[in-house]
């Protein structure tokens, strides 16, 4: 796919990624040649069966009002096993979160950065103060408890957010850890808990909290449908909580705030359980192999993950967005660019676990337009063990995978460009050569605005 109309779309201010359909429009149609690594869904669910089944009841979907909320709520609880006072649905897990915001936040929010988007912006959006703590890169953007604690305190916030696992980087909080921390918030007028990704993670075999949520008095866990679905169009989600605050979201949300589509998706999961278990585990087969393949790329640094997606570091001086760009242009292959997230770089993507032969030619992509050429290819990863840590299965590094001296980097490239021949807009593609002038220096991240760069050093 190539085309100046294409990668322009990402030059927008926004937080997020174009949709498909915007992609779609500005490339003519020719959307159905990306291989997306952007957008993070199950890949392996919906099956082919059920997708015929959604296509031949199209139809009446379309043309007839969907039931009530309260109805396929309580459906849904039935699947889930749930208490139906406990739980809220809402079209897509962001419209639960425009309604905490504005039902129950107060004052101000704490929030670990980089995290999902909305979890910044909507409060900021209402005139809320929001804390934002830096996750350091030395520790792997993992959270720690006591430092989050001391955080909250020391900003005197009145709410708090942790996602878990945290989107981009998939950091995960151990349950028990999680309720400890629960425990040391409880005077909080708010806890969320965004649980949105949780169904990948393979760290525990009960990781979630839920369970506890309904049994305190300002916690709140939010799941999305869509994400372990695979079907984001769809926009349905749900919140757990203790029935009050349950209650006090249902009563705000908008009546037939669920469409039929939704509502014909969840009278089908209990006939489809057994499938939806086994696409979560070959996903979950699918982050490791990735993780392996990926981390064989010279100079390229893959963070240890629980969600449906892998957060990298580029190598030294590699512009994201510029590779971002040539990526899509060149070999059809999107991928997530974080500069535009809260204490994240232009030097990270985010990159969405698909099947071994999508993963392939991404890999073969981002050789070409780094390095100019195949570098070594690596073997097979070793089979996954069940609810082990996920990177401790991994083997050694390969000799490939070795941070490299400069010169040898350089060396990789066909037809090695100084750092301005990565400006965007060169008229000859060329691989993509490591250079300090593009790297911002070592002293941490640069968001690339002045203004949320002061919010972050003030965190």
């Amino acid at each position: 796919m190539a085309g100046s109309n294409v990668t322009a779309l990402f030059r927008a201010s926004t937080a997020h990624s174009p949709s498909y359909f915007t992609l779609s429009r500005a490339s003519g149609g020719a959307s159905g040649e990306i291989t997306d690594f952007c957008i993070p869904c199950n890949p392996y669910f919906p099956t082919p069966a059920m997708f015929d089944e959604l296509g031949g009841r199209l139809r009446e979907i379309l043309t007839y009002y969907p039931s009530s909320a309260d109805t396929i709520t309580a459906e849904l609880c039935q699947v889930l096993g749930l208490n139906p006072q406990t739980v809220a649905m809402g079209n897509g897990s962001t419209e639960l979160i425009t309604w905490i915001d504005h039902l129950l936040v107060k004052e101000s929010l704490a929030v670990p950065v980089p995290t999902f988007g909305r979890w910044t912006d909507q409060p900021m959006e209402t005139g809320k103060r929001v804390d934002m703590l830096l996750l350091p890169e030395a520790h792997g953007f993992g959270l720690d408890p006591a430092s989050f604690v001391q955080f909250v305190r020391t900003r005197g916030s009145r709410a708090a957010v942790i996602c878990n696992p945290n989107n981009p980087d998939g950091g995960y909080l151990p349950k028990q850890q999680l309720l400890a921390l629960l425990d040391s918030l409880q005077d909080l007028d708010l806890i969320v808990v965004d649980e949105s990704f949780l169904e990948f993670a393979d760290a525990e075999s009960d990781p979630s909290v839920a369970a506890e949520a309904v049994l305190r008095t300002n916690v709140i866990v939010l799941r999305s449908l869509g994400k372990n679905f695979g079907l984001h169009g769809v926009r349905f989600g749900y919140l757990v909580s203790n029935p009050s605050l349950a209650g006090k979201v249902r009563a705000a949300l908008p009546k037939w705030n669920l469409n039929s589509f939704a509502e014909t998706v969840v009278f089908m999961l209990k006939e489809h359980r057994q499938e939806y278990a086994e696409s979560l585990l070959q996903a979950r087969r699918d982050r490791q192999e990735m993780t392996y393949r990926l981390s064989q790329l010279p100079g390229l640094t893959v963070y240890p993950s629980q969600g449906n997606f892998l957060y990298v570091r580029l190598p030294e001086g590699v512009d994201g967005s510029v590779l971002r760009d040539r990526l899509l242009a060149e070999h059809g292959v999107l991928v997530r660019e974080c500069s535009n997230k809260i204490g994240s770089s232009s030097r990270f993507l985010r990159l969405v676990v698909r099947p071994q032969q999508d993963v392939l030619r991404l890999l073969s992509a981002m050789e070409q337009v780094l390095y100019g050429q195949r570098t070594q290819a690596p073997e097979p990863p070793p089979p996954p063990q069940p609810l082990a840590p996920m990177l401790a299965q991994l083997p050694g590094p390969m000799p490939a995978a070795q941070p490299q001296p400069q010169a040898q980097r350089l060396a990789l490239a066909q037809q090695p460009v100084s750092a301005r021949g990565l400006a965007r807009g060169q008229d000859r593609p060329t691989p993509m050569e490591p250079a300090s002038a593009l790297s911002g220096g070592t002293g941490g991240y640069t968001s690339g605005t002045a203004a949320v760069d002061r919010l972050i050093g003030q965190a």
